[in-house]
């Protein structure tokens, strides 16, 4: 484009995804200008579907519908087995209103209390969707295998990642492992990169 990169809405207002989807998407090439949607006055859509490709897909169409641009959304979360899957959606909000990482890593550690490390397996799903004010769309999904740890550990990523201990880490959380490093196997490294593929001809 001869006037620049693209401008993308990104549904979020988390300055930690945003940072990782920049980073991500300029790794794999993509020349794109991302503009979070806080930044535009978009507000937060309802997101009241029941997989994780339902919510992207319902908060990046907010996006377009409210800003007439091309948009990215992902939605994300952590599953784990022993708990039936949970919190998966409500990953965010697993320790209710208003969503506190402190607190969902609290209630996650309360309700592993009595499984045995063996036992703890979990995993983080990314679901990314493109949508494009005519109408075009796209989701792909990315996961990332690991466990459940009781104690946290990292200085680095977000939400459960001091907990997580990925089967690809060498034993360390996610929040010991540097950006880089974790993006390169990160769920939400995964769906992006798949995503990249296809943004190319959706944005042109």
């Amino acid at each position: 484009m001869s006037d620049g990169p693209a401008r993308v809405v990104v549904a979020t207002g988390n300055a930690h995804k945003l940072a990782e989807i920049q980073a991500i998407l300029r790794d794999a090439g993509l020349d794109v200008e991302l503009v979070p949607m806080t930044e535009l006055g978009v507000p937060s859509p309802v997101e009241d579907g029941d997989t994780f490709q339902a919510n992207a897909l319902i908060k990046a169409r907010a996006c377009v519908t409210a800003t007439g641009l091309p948009a990215i959304a992902d939605d994300s979360g952590l599953e784990v087995d022993v708990l039936g899957g949970e919190p998966g959606v409500r990953s965010a909000r697993y320790a209710g209103e208003p969503a506190d990482d402190d607190r969902n890593n609290a209630k996650l550690v309360a309700a592993l209390a009595e499984v045995p490390l063996e036992q703890r397996t979990a995993r983080f799903v990314c679901a990314a969707a493109a949508v494009t004010p005519d109408g075009r769309e796209e989701v792909v999904r990315g996961t990332m295998e690991g466990y459940i740890v009781d104690e946290p550990r990292g200085e680095h990523g977000f939400g459960y990642d001091p907990h997580f201990v990925s089967q690809q880490a060498d034993g360390r959380t996610n929040g010991e492992l540097p950006p880089a490093e974790k993006d390169a196997i990160s769920h939400r490294g995964v769906a992006f990169r798949a995503l990249v593929e296809r943004l190319g001809s959706l944005l042109s």
